[in-house]
């Protein structure tokens, strides 16, 4: 009986999870915007993630925040020459062991 409740809860969980993530994936083919809404809606994705990674940069080593800031201006450096996701994860990466290792 418990492991039935456990199955029925697990599929209500996935199914209030992935109705809000659906519905807007299928309406939003019969929704027309405005120009300057279509911008607004595909630069929402950039800054959630500037939203959460930017908190992460400040905190990376309270004692030395030098660290945190060098590897997020790095990463930010080469985001916006277009450089690769992976690229930028690697230099932030390495500029930050960099200054670790030699500060």
């Amino acid at each position: 009986m418990i492991s039935v409740n456990i199955w029925l809860l697990i599929l209500g969980m996935a199914v209030v999870t992935y109705v809000p993530r659906a519905l807007p994936a299928v309406l939003i083919e019969k929704m027309h915007f405005s120009p300057k809404v279509e911008k607004f809606l595909k630069l929402i994705p950039y800054t959630a993630m500037a939203a959460l990674i930017f908190p992460g940069v400040l905190s990376a080593d309270a004692a030395r925040p030098e660290i945190g800031i060098i590897g997020g201006v790095t990463a930010a450096v080469l985001a916006w020459k277009r450089c690769p996701v992976m690229v930028c994860v690697l230099a932030a990466i390495g500029a930050d062991f960099l200054v670790y290792t030699l500060l």
